[in-house]
Formats: structure tokens, sequence, C-alpha cells
């Protein structure tokens, strides 16, 4: 029997105690709230066996287990962290610990945008090729389980495709995927990260158990991408939105085409995709590119591309009232994911920017503001963001058409439908987190459908 002692009664903490249970571990899970859902979830990990602690972390205790899990909420910096470092105590990341019971293959995808999208969707591809798969680890929104509910569920998978965050890679120890993925790369997370290169640093770490059995799927586009895989041995296969030398995957003339050894293979043109945007596009050819060197045939992965459902709060078309198209993309939690939104859509545009700081410049934005002034209706700012964002674009753009509300985003909604006429698209697309007035973004996607809702009615 091991100890293992597990930090965080999250999703990803209760997933992993279950899992250690499940295996005869001796647990200790601790957790500082002590609200009624700790409350309950401590219960529930109780009447399994675990020995619970809320309130608190018994430092002494946890670097005497075997084994130390950390939750991905836990940052780096926390105090018990920091008593662990000092102590010279290392721990792992729970999809590490899941990935140690697993013996199929394993999928992972990684990147600042659109690992959800393309992690769902390579999953997607390799059920229409009849491959056997599962998907979890950091897939938000309830659309797949952590990496340890898997190991507890799906541990005799062929294939685990996992969704895996910075916060994950930062503790992992012996997870070598097979085929790894990186979307791509922006700054992103600079309330938790002292500058871009820690973030890309952990980022990287995806690379440290490579061989050269390892595949790896690479942004073309980036150079960033390719400077993060650095010398890490394996395949490398790069997708680019446009034909490019070497590519192994592009959009050429509005048609995906693969090319990974055989000759180039047409698949399906973007129109036959039901996703929003051009990003949504090349993280569909991505997808394509993973599950084809996973096995899927080309037969599978356009029949796959066709019946791909889009995913809430990620470009996602809440309806068109009055003539005006709704869209909510709360998921662009960050300025490059912003910047995608307003480069997908044709349509003239109000576009609500706002909710909690995490501290990006506003640069590239405002760069992609003045590249479509044409058709950018007006700029809503709110939220605690909100004057910080309206400062910085107005330094960086002038004669943004902007308007800044002093509340929420019920405020900001309001102010875009007066904004709005018939052949625009209001558009949801923060450019920040949402923790100063909602659980999560699909908390406040979920709002902000419900608000154009009631505006149609």
């Amino acid at each position: 029997m091991r100890t293992v002692a597990i930090l965080g009664l999250g999703a990803s903490g209760m997933a992993a105690a279950r899992l250690a249970l499940s295996r005869g571990d001796d647990v200790h899970v601790s957790d500082l709230e002590t609200d009624a859902q700790a409350r309950a979830r401590g219960a529930d990990l109780g009447a399994l066996g675990a020995d619970v602690e809320l309130g608190s972390h018994d430092v002494a205790r946890i670097a005497g287990a075997d084994v130390v899990v950390v939750s991905p909420g836990i940052p780096p910096h926390a105090p018990v962290l920091r008593e662990l470092r000092a102590r010279g105590v290392r721990w792992i990341s729970e999809p590490e610990l899941a990935a140690r019971v697993f013996d199929g293959a394993l999928i992972a995808v990684t990147g600042t945008n659109g690992k959800t999208t393309t992690a769902l969707l390579v999953h997607h591809l390799l059920e229409a090729a009849g491959i056997d798969a599962a998907v979890g680890g950091n897939v938000g929104g309830g659309h797949a389980p952590a990496a340890s509910e898997l190991a507890t569920d799906r541990p005799g998978a062929a294939w685990w495709v996992l969704e895996l965050s910075s916060y994950q890679l930062a503790a992992i120890d012996t997870l070598a995927p097979d085929v790894g993925v990186l979307t791509n790369l922006a700054p992103d997370h600079l309330d938790r990260y002292e500058s871009v290169e820690a973030y890309w640093a952990d980022k990287a770490r995806m690379f440290d158990n490579a061989s050269d059995r390892s595949v790896w799927v690479l942004n073309g586009d980036q150079p960033e991408v390719e400077a993060l895989a650095g010398n890490a041995p394996g395949r490398r296969y790069r997708f680019t939105a446009g034909p490019t030398a070497g590519s192994a995957a592009w959009i050429e003339d509005g048609v995906l085409v693969l090319d990974v050894g055989e000759g180039a293979e047409t698949l399906v043109s973007t129109d036959a995709i039901p996703l929003l945007g051009r990003h949504n596009h090349v993280n569909a050819l991505c997808a394509a590119l993973a599950a084809r060197l996973a096995g899927a045939s080309v037969a599978a992965i356009r029949e796959g591309l066709r019946t791909a459902e889009p995913l809430p709060h990620r470009l996602e078309a809440v309806g068109e009232f009055d003539g005006v198209l709704w869209v909510n993309d709360s998921k662009a939690t960050n300025v490059a994911s912003a910047v995608s939104a307003v480069e997908s859509l044709r349509r003239p545009l109000v576009l609500l920017l706002g909710g909690t700081d995490k501290g990006e410049s506003m640069d590239p934005l405002a760069g992609a503001l003045d590249r479509a002034r044409s058709r950018l209706r007006a700029v809503v700012t709110y939220g605690a963001a909100g004057p910080r964002i309206a400062r910085d674009l107005t330094a960086r753009a002038s004669a943004l058409p902007l308007h800044r509300v002093d509340g929420g985003l019920d405020a900001a909604v309001a102010l875009a439908r007066t904004l709005a006429r018939p052949g625009d698209a209001i558009v949801l697309a923060p450019a920040a987190s949402s923790f100063d007035e909602f659980e999560n973004y699909a908390e406040r996607g979920a709002r902000f459908a419900a608000l154009a809702r009631a505006e149609a009615a």
C-alpha cells in the first residue's frame, strides 16, 4: 500500500483520490476551503476510506507521503507548496497519476488556444474511424472527465486523448505522449506566471520524455512552437493555414489537405465543417492530422469533420434576432483568442470586452481592431478589467468607437443591443477571465446566451 496525499478537492483532486482509493492506496486529502461544497466532497471521499482535512494543510503529513498530487488550481507560490519545496518534496499533477496506470497509447493536446476544440475533435475523428478512444483531462464545461476518472472507468481504451494545461504539465514526471499536439502559443495566465517565458516553459514540459518513437503535431505558422520543441527526438508533422513547404496539413482554396508521406489526401472544404471561424478550421486541420497519424482513415476523417458539433462558449452562434447575430465566445479569456474572434467574423461587430484582468498587453487586440475598423461598429468594455482595457486600447488605436460601462456583463449587453444594427454581430470575446462576476467562463457564456434570448423575446 502506498500513501498518497492529494492537495485540492476540485474535480481533478476528487478524481485522483477515487483512483488512488480504487487501487488500495492510503489516501489523505486536504483543502483550505470549508464551505458546504467542500464538506460534501470531503464526506464523499471519507465514506470511501480517505482521510480528509479541511481548512488547512498538514505539511508534515503531506511531506511524508509516497506520492503527492497537487491540483492545478493551487498556484506555485501557495504557502503549502513553498513549504514542501523547502523540504525537498516533489509533487505530480493529476494527469501524471492517471497516466501511470494506463497501458494504451496517448495523444496529448496543449497550447494557448484551441486545446479543447482540438482534443474533442480528435476523439470524434477516432471514433468515426472505429478506433477505441476516450477523451479527458483539462476539458472544461463538463465535456469530458478528468484524466484520473478515465483511469478508473476506461483503463483499457486503445487511445486516450488528453487536453493538458500548463499547470498540469508543470508537474509531470514520466508522462510521455505517443502523439503530442501543440496548437499554438500566445501570452496567457500572466496573473499566475511571472513572464510569458515561464508560462511557455511549462508547456515545453510535454517534450521532456520524448523518444525516437514520439510523434509531434506542431503549428508550422509559429516559429515559437518549433523553438519550444527544441531538440526533442521524434517525428515532426506541421500544420499550416496555407500551402507551405514541408507542411503535412494545410488549407488550399478552402479545402483541408493532408500529406503524411503517402501523397496529398484531400479532406473536405471549410464550408462543410459546422464550426464558425477561420481559427476553428485550423483547429480541425490540426485534429485531422493527429487522427490520421493515430491510424484513422481519410474516409473516416472526412465523415467526422462533416459531423463535428460546435462547442458551447467557443464562437457559438446563440441565434439571430432582428437581424443581429449573437455570438458567445466566452472561452476567449485571453487577448489572442479575442483577436481570433475579431478576425474570424465578416459581419460588422459590436465587441464586448471585460472581466477579470490577466495582465496581458492589449497591443495585439488594438492592431486587430485597427485592421477591422471598416466593420467595427462598437467596442464595449465592462467589469473589473474594463477601465484598463479601454485605457490601453485608446492609447494604441486612436478614434476607436469605444464605449465603457461601469457595470458588469448585463449592462454591457444592454448597451450593445442599442448600438447594433441589422446585419451586425454582437460578440462576447472578453479577452479576460470571468471571476469578477462568475464562477467560470461557462457560467458567463450561459448568462450572455440568456440575455440574448431575453432580448429576442
